[in-house]
């Protein structure tokens, strides 16, 4: 059974950066469509950002020139760099494997492996 493991969450003012990681126990994630998701509690789980096995990359328009997703050489760990964070990026941060996306590279249908515990970020002067 994988288990995901995020962590670099913490509290930041407006402004700032944070640097999230994400590894998996059981698997490697070079082989697989990788992206961050977010969730605020009351609300759906969104996603935020995609990594393609060809390493291209989107992002929700709430985030985009802000974050940005990528992989370690070695593929076992993707990373979430948060730049000029703002109030409403805080909220409970996770990696998963997307079953599919679209063509203009938007994650459908599910998830790959059970939820981890994500990482919390909060963004609050």
């Amino acid at each position: 059974q994988v288990q995901l493991v995020e962590s670099g969450g913490g509290l930041v003012q407006p402004g700032e950066s944070l640097r999230l990681s994400c590894v998996g126990s059981g698997t490697t994630f070079r082989t697989y469509t990788m992206a961050w998701y977010r969730q605020i509690p009351g609300k759906r789980r969104e996603w935020v950002a995609i990594i393609t096995l060809g390493d291209t990359t989107n992002y929700a328009d709430s985030v985009k020139g802000r974050f940005t997703i990528s992989r370690s050489s070695a593929g076992d760990a993707i990373y979430l760099q948060m730049n000029d964070l703002r109030p409403e990026d805080t909220a409970m941060y996770y990696c998963n494997s997307p079953r599919a996306y679209t063509s203009n590279f938007v994650p459908v249908a599910g998830e790959v492996w059970p939820w981890g515990q994500g990482t919390q970020v909060t963004v609050s002067s």
